[in-house]
């Protein structure tokens, strides 16, 4: 690997070059979602001029998807305001009116749930029964006091025993489970019931964590992701409109669509790539071809920068980092991207005629009795639908219609990916009645569903904290590129932005909207003089 150290006749003044001239640099900000919009709108805002944003898909808005179907909007991915109180995403919404339609049902207090708070959660089994409503209070009682030990490790710095795997998921099974085997006041019967339910329980965590299995997530970590306090919301008119909101100060010639990047050039003082780069394009002035950055796009244009700010996701970077930086990046930053995880949480929607629930049911959560002594939550390819962890009822009907919202995560959800919308309909159909016990269930008349695991632009949905990786590893990735001991002696010419780099908020929108205007923000200080 070559070193990523600057040699001694190099640029050592971010100023320097055509800088010197007070030339404005040139930054380019690779990925239209809500980091890349957030970043380049504070840098247009301080009086950066010269800013550009490659987006490699037809629109804006990266893991932010709201379709619009009939009167309705359904998201496809970022659903939930996480918290209020100093959240940017909140206070977007808020000031712009997103909230006014908002009901109490689409209002959370507390920890978040993938449904709503109207109503009753309906855990049904795999033999049509549904379980009695106290037995599922007192196991919801009992996982969630579990889970608030699972939090304490990194919390209060309690040791992981070797037991645990320092994972989340061996963790909270093997707890649940003596507590569950040692209550004297349940019957037999009983007791296998709330045993079956804590794969249902991990399931449902696993589509929050966007991991797999739990079993994969690092327990002496999960403790640091930070809850914004106050109200979790939905926004009825869609998630995407903070997205147009953040966009509505960019000029449209800033962005360009279906623009992917093929290779990050960086570093011109350890690497020759730069001047066969530049020859490419004999058209470019000269003081573009001493640029210490050239982004070299599919389409074959390569266009010089000062700066780039790369706000892909940890699932692209895993997947083309090897090809997407030239040189290579250093190994402390591959190895935070191999250690760090990502997966796929995927939602299926199914509007039906009528509903075949009751008005009081806000969710039908999937117990499957076999699986009270299982180990593993992977399933083989046949017997993807058993990932599926609940449907819930979209509410209010007047806004949606009669429609479900089906959660599936891991290696399953990108089985479901592949097969064909009538495949999914008709299994998920089947699911229903086996579990309700009601043979008349029809098909859904729509299906709707997210596929973010297969797409290219993403390859997954959100990042956690896998066992073997730390909060240092979110540092180390949000490091900016060349390393050095101040970004006065060394220009950060290629910077890194997005969810999976904030290391109290990954996984989050408020997470991404920071990250992104973090960055902004070092090269605002960088040009302070300048831009006065």
């Amino acid at each position: 690997m070559q070193s990523c150290e600057i040699s001694a006749d190099s640029t050592d003044d971010p100023l320097s070059s055509g800088l010197r001239r007070k030339r404005q640099p040139r930054i380019v900000v690779i990925g239209a979602g809500l980091a890349g919009l957030s970043a380049a709108k504070a840098l247009l805002e301080s009086g950066f001029t010269d800013v550009t944003i490659l987006e490699a898909t037809d629109r804006i808005g990266g893991r932010v998807q709201s379709v619009k179907l009939g009167h309705a909007t359904f998201e496809l991915g970022a659903t939930w305001i996480h918290g209020s109180h100093g959240n940017p995403v909140y206070h977007l919404a808020e000031d712009n009116g997103l909230l006014e339609e908002t009901t109490d049902g689409e209002r959370s207090v507390g920890r978040i749930s993938l449904y709503s708070k109207n109503g009753v959660a309906y855990h049904l089994t795999n033999n049509g029964q549904r379980i009695p409503k106290d037995v599922v209070e007192e196991f919801s009682d009992l996982y969630n006091e579990v889970y608030n030990l699972t939090q304490e490790f990194f919390q209060r710095g309690k040791p992981v025993n070797a037991e645990s795997q320092n994972s989340v998921g061996v963790f909270t099974r093997d707890v649940v489970r003596k507590r569950v085997k040692a209550d004297p006041d349940d019957t037999e019967a009983v007791k296998r019931l709330k045993l079956a339910m804590i794969q249902q329980y991990l399931k449902v965590e696993s589509c929050e964590s966007s991991s797999h299995s739990m079993d994969e997530v690092s327990l002496s970590e999960f403790g640091e992701w930070t809850e914004i306090p106050g109200a979790h919301h939905i926004i009825p008119c869609g998630f995407i409109k903070i997205v147009e909101i953040l966009a509505r100060s960019i000029p449209e010639s800033v962005i360009q669509l279906r623009k992917p990047v093929k290779c990050i050039h960086w570093n011109q003082s350890v690497s020759k790539e730069i001047e066969r780069v530049a020859d490419h394009n004999s058209d470019l002035p000269e003081e573009d071809k001493g640029s210490d950055v050239f982004v070299e796009c599919e389409d074959c244009e390569f266009i010089p920068a000062d700066h780039v700010i790369v706000t892909v996701s940890l699932g692209v970077l895993k997947k083309r980092h090897e090809s997407l930086f030239h040189p290579r990046l250093p190994e402390e930053k591959v190895m935070a991207i191999e250690k760090l995880g990502i997966n796929t949480t995927d939602k299926i929607f199914l509007e039906f005629e009528e509903p075949f629930w009751s008005s009081e049911c806000n969710s039908i959560q999937f117990v499957w009795e076999d699986e009270a002594e299982s180990e593993s939550l992977t399933y083989p390819e046949e017997l993807w639908y058993k990932k599926i962890c609940s449907f819930d009822v979209l509410y209010p009907p007047e806004r949606y219609g009669h429609v479900l919202s089906g959660w599936i995560c891991g290696e399953e959800a990108l089985i479901m990916e592949k097969c064909d919308d009538e495949t999914v309909a008709e299994t998920c159909t089947e699911m229903l009645r086996k579990f309700t016990g009601n043979p008349n269930i029809p098909k859904p008349r729509r299906i709707l569903r997210s596929s973010w695991g297969s797409n290219p632009n993403f390859r997954g949905s959100y990042s956690y904290t896998q066992v073997g990786s730390s909060g240092a590893d979110v540092e180390k990735l949000a490091k900016p590129l060349p390393y050095a001991e101040s970004s006065k002696t060394t220009p950060m010419q290629v910077m890194f932005s997005g969810e999976a780099t904030h290391r109290k908020y990954y996984s989050t929108t408020h997470g991404a909207v920071l990250s992104g205007q973090r960055e902004a923000a070092h090269l605002i200080e960088m040009y302070q003089d300048l831009l006065q």
